[in-house]
């Protein structure tokens, strides 16, 4: 007996070790959520602040206060991770009467773009904290306050990628002075630029993600019954990881959807984890925590 234990042992010390399980933070948000929550990926609350108002757009800054979008402004609040409960504000704008802010993002020199929409006009602002305007992007016919664009994303070379609500929902590539310079076969709530140059794109109730190259090539993408035990609902907030796979958020509304509210996919379109039931699926923006800040790309 002890030569047959001595020989599993010395099997078992030969095999490859197992890869441990993902261990991520995450922060999140969303429509219908009722919260913004820095969670981990087995659910546990690290800090969690009411928020009954649409919060689409959600970053961690590098001082450890969060910059949001919240449907009528942007805030900058300081979490109270002692308590893990509430936080404090410490710079609001609030959106103009009848419109809606849905984007959000921090840019260098302590600028932050800004996405808000109206009844028949858009605008993309970059402003610093004192009110200063540094651009000014005016877009119209992309639909009332509402079914506007979500998210917002600059490009390193300066152009904006825009998801379109109104319609059939396409993402724009548009300039700094309105122009638009590249359209999508697919949009609706956030195009993101990759490192590689590719933009990956979550095209809402169209159910699918899709990746194009920058000859307008879908060189990958992920329809509404491609993952086996999920139907993809509205595709929401995306997030392209380091190790190649994706995060994406799984809203359920509009509809519903099949699935947990957030699920991590490889290329292969396999999943390697996903959100336990306590986090609702009505997550539709989703932030990484702790990568180093040339490997997020959101």
């Amino acid at each position: 007996m002890k030569r047959i234990l001595l020989s599993l042992l010395l099997v078992a010390s030969l095999l490859p070790a197992q890869e441990p399980a993902t261990q991520r933070r995450l922060l999140i948000s969303g429509c219908a959520l009722g919260y913004v929550a820095i969670v981990d990926t087995t659910g546990k609350v690290e800090w969690k602040m009411p928020e009954k108002r649409e919060a689409s757009d959600t970053w961690l800054l590098p001082n450890g206060h969060i910059l949001m979008a919240y449907k009528y402004g942007v805030k900058e609040i300081i979490p109270d991770m002692a308590s893990g409960t509430g936080a404090k504000t410490v710079w609001e704008r609030p959106t103009a009467k009848g419109g809606e802010t849905h984007a959000c993002q921090p840019l260098p020199k302590n600028r932050i773009l800004i996405g808000e929409s109206y009844q028949g006009v858009s605008y993309i602002l970059e402003i610093d904290r004192a009110g200063k305007e540094y651009a000014r992007v005016e877009l119209k016919g992309f639909g009332g306050a509402h079914n506007s664009f979500r998210q917002i994303r600059k490009t390193p070379l300066g152009t904006y990628l825009v998801t379109q609500q109104r319609g059939n929902g396409k993402a724009l590539e548009i300039d700094a002075k309105g122009k638009t310079l590249r359209t999508f076969a697919g949009g609706r709530f956030v195009a993101t630029r990759l490192a590689n140059g590719n933009t990956l794109i979550a095209c809402g109730d169209a159910h699918r993600v899709i990746e194009v190259d920058p000859e307008g090539k879908t060189v990958w993408s992920v329809g509404k019954d491609d993952i086996e035990g999920v139907s993809i609902g509205f595709a929401a907030g995306l997030q392209r990881l380091p190790n190649g796979n994706t995060l994406l958020t799984n809203w359920g509304g509009h509809g519903g959807s099949a699935g947990p509210a957030i699920l991590e996919i490889t290329r292969a379109k396999k999943v390697v984890w996903k959100s336990p039931a306590s986090i609702a699926n009505r997550v539709s923006n989703i932030f990484v925590l702790d990568l180093p800040k040339d490997k997020v790309w959101r």
